[in-house]
């Protein structure tokens, strides 16, 4: 049997308007009466309803969360961010995935709509402006997370991916490597454009080259698609190699192979640490391997994955705070709420998949053999 404000009110001998504010915490209602009504609830095992509740405030206590895909660790981190800070505010989560499909999309900010969500953060990369502005002209406030876009809302928390991979790649030159390449991930727009560009810098400011074939990009960002990375980088340095070997003396440096990798994230790193080692190449004795984003399974891997650590829970919690914020702001033209974007910052967790290169390998300027394998 369902208990009910009034069926509370009459245990109580009060009027139910009485018991509703009680249980709000109103100061209208004399303390030792909100405790016995609050008592009188929690042993008839009162549940209030949300939808009751919705049709009073005109708000659902739902927020949606768009992500791109739900198995990826990186996104499970963000959203038990955005749920910490949620929870204490009374809100339930409507998460769905993206994978970068506009008619899934299309099908997500329809639900959400339908299900009256207050408000929604986008944590997908690539989400249309057609479907965020759908969701503005119903007056749902926006938060984004590392969206390829963040410029174009006006709510964004987003973390500062140059200077992540600049670290990154500072990290491999101060260990000595010269001749480093980037395994980028071509489906994430404006995210894998900012970690390039900070390698680039990084690489640039220290007055090195990158060479043909240093640069690839990946169709996605999983360890799949890192596993078919490793075939060209292990094809780079067998073919390199082999090229070597038919020289006495170093022709071109553009014929040495890479000694480090700087990876999109981890979980392209993971493949291409599985694929390197099938391919009989060892880390980091003959290849040095850096992630960014520093998963769960990072520490992990053989060897253990030298990674960036963006502060995932926290811009979860971040992104939950802004939109709770825009959602407490007084009504009226959200085209007039003053912008908010926050920008944030993680750190560089070297582990054992980077080491110093093998000195008896050559450096561009060197001419002297090298022997692959």
């Amino acid at each position: 049997m369902t208990i009910t404000i009034k069926d509370i009110a009459r245990q109580a001998g009060v009027a139910h308007t009485t018991v509703s504010r009680a249980l709000r915490g109103s100061p209208l209602v004399a303390a030792e009466t909100s405790e016995r009504i609050r008592q009188i609830a929690a042993e008839s095992g009162y549940r209030p309803s949300a939808a009751a509740r919705s049709l009073k405030t005109n708000r659902s206590q739902v927020l949606g969360v768009v992500v791109s895909s739900l198995d990826d660790p990186f996104f499970s981190e963000i959203l038990q961010g955005i749920e910490s800070v949620t929870q204490e505010h009374g809100y339930s989560l409507f998460a769905a995935a993206s994978q970068h499909d506009p008619q899934r999309e299309q099908k997500i900010v329809q639900a959400m709509l339908e299900h009256r969500a207050d408000g929604v953060i986008i944590c997908s990369t690539p989400f249309s402006a057609e479907q965020a502005h759908h969701l503005l002209e119903y007056g749902r406030p926006i938060v984004v997370v590392n969206n390829q876009a963040a410029e174009e809302y006006r709510y964004s928390i987003y973390h500062d991916d140059v200077d992540g991979s600049q670290q990154v790649t500072r990290h491999l030159i101060d260990l000595g490597h010269r001749r480093i390449a980037y395994l980028g991930n071509a489906s994430s727009g404006r995210t894998t454009l900012d970690r390039l560009a900070g390698f680039q810098q990084a690489m640039q400011s220290a007055g090195l080259p990158i060479l043909d074939g240093y640069l690839y990009q990946a169709a996605g960002g999983g360890p799949a698609d890192g596993l078919a990375a490793a075939h060209h980088f292990s094809g780079l340095m067998q073919s390199q190699a082999a090229d070597l070997e038919r020289h006495s003396m170093l022709q071109s440096a553009s014929l040495l192979p890479p000694t480090a990798v700087v990876c999109f994230n981890d979980m392209l790193a993971i493949g291409l640490l599985q694929g390197l080692s099938l391919a009989g190449w060892r880390v980091p004795q003959d290849i040095s391997i850096a992630g960014f984003d520093n998963i769960v399974f990072s520490a992990y891997t053989q060897p253990p994955l030298t990674t960036f650590d963006q502060p995932k829970r926290y811009i979860g919690a971040e992104a939950a705070r802004l939109i709770l914020e825009l959602l407490q702001t007084p009504g009226g033209d959200m085209a007039r709420w003053e912008p908010k974007i926050r920008l944030l910052r993680g750190r560089l967790l070297p582990r054992a998949s980077t080491a110093s290169p093998d000195p008896t390998l050559p450096s561009p300027s060197q001419e002297q053999r090298w022997r692959g394998g």
